[in-house]
């Protein structure tokens, strides 16, 4: 049986995300930004991603790790709690008076007692999951910060519009200025979904050596937010691509 999860499980390479591999496409991602758009909104949102994403990496790697001031402390605390429960319902069996009244303090002393092991059961319950506690909120808190990194960056591409290129569209006075050319608006459009790609896979880092159920779901719900918004930059890309074909038939 151990030879046969040894095959099937055994680490690779190709199996899980690499951090540095992550920060690398990120720090190469900021340079194209800069260079095709020097002091855009988007090169600092990159920028500001690049920071968030050093974080990310050292969190990442002491999830796994143990705390162990908060395990000694727990540890401690449990064994107090035991020793003093095992102390106390000797205490009561040694020295309960014998016969009938007796009997009814013993009948008192283990209801007494139950609700005593529930209390401690719960105690032992809580100091045991203390520490996956703290490092869920932490893991949370990196999340939340992706998930408004997401949404900045849709800000970004919102006003990123091709259809101005299509033939007889007039401006309003309210409309934005529009100075990129169809290249240069397919690099922006294609940038943001890079950084979407990115900010998503920083996002699944955080339970590949965490399991939690609660911060599982809350990168599910990263990944997919970063997916829907990536599709919609997409649909742009395509549109575009359409309206520069009808431009060359023509």
């Amino acid at each position: 049986m151990s030879l046969f999860f040894s095959k099937n499980f055994k680490s690779s390479r190709y199996s899980e995300l690499k951090s540095v591999h992550i920060l690398s496409t990120l720090e190469k991602l900021q340079a194209r930004i800069g260079e095709r758009f020097p002091g855009s909104g988007l090169g600092k949102v990159a920028e500001e991603l690049s920071q968030v994403a050093g974080g990310i990496v050292e969190l990442v790697e002491r999830l796994p790790r143990p705390i162990w001031p908060i395990r000694i402390f727990t540890f401690l605390i449990i064994g107090l709690l035991v020793g003093l429960t095992i102390w106390l319902c000797y205490f009561t069996l040694t020295y309960l008076p014998a016969g009938a009244t007796g009997m009814v303090e013993i009948i008192q002393g283990a209801e007494s007692a139950i609700n005593e092991v529930i209390f401690l059961s719960l105690a032992i319950l809580f100091l045991a999951t203390v520490e996956n506690r703290i490092k869920r909120k932490a893991a949370l808190d990196s999340l939340h910060q992706l998930r408004s990194i997401a949404h900045v960056v849709d800000m970004h591409q919102l006003t990123k519009d091709p259809a101005f290129m299509v033939p007889g569209g007039e401006k309003t006075p309210s409309s934005p200025e529009r100075t990129m050319t169809a290249y240069q608006l397919t690099r922006y459009l294609d940038y943001c979904s890079e950084l979407l790609a990115i900010n998503s896979k920083l996002a699944a880092l955080h339970v590949q050596s965490f399991q939690d159920s609660e911060v599982l779901k809350t990168v599910n719900e990263v990944e997919m937010l970063s997916h829907e918004l990536s599709s919609k930059i997409w649909q742009k890309i395509m549109m575009l691509d359409v309206i520069i074909r009808g431009k060359e038939r023509e």
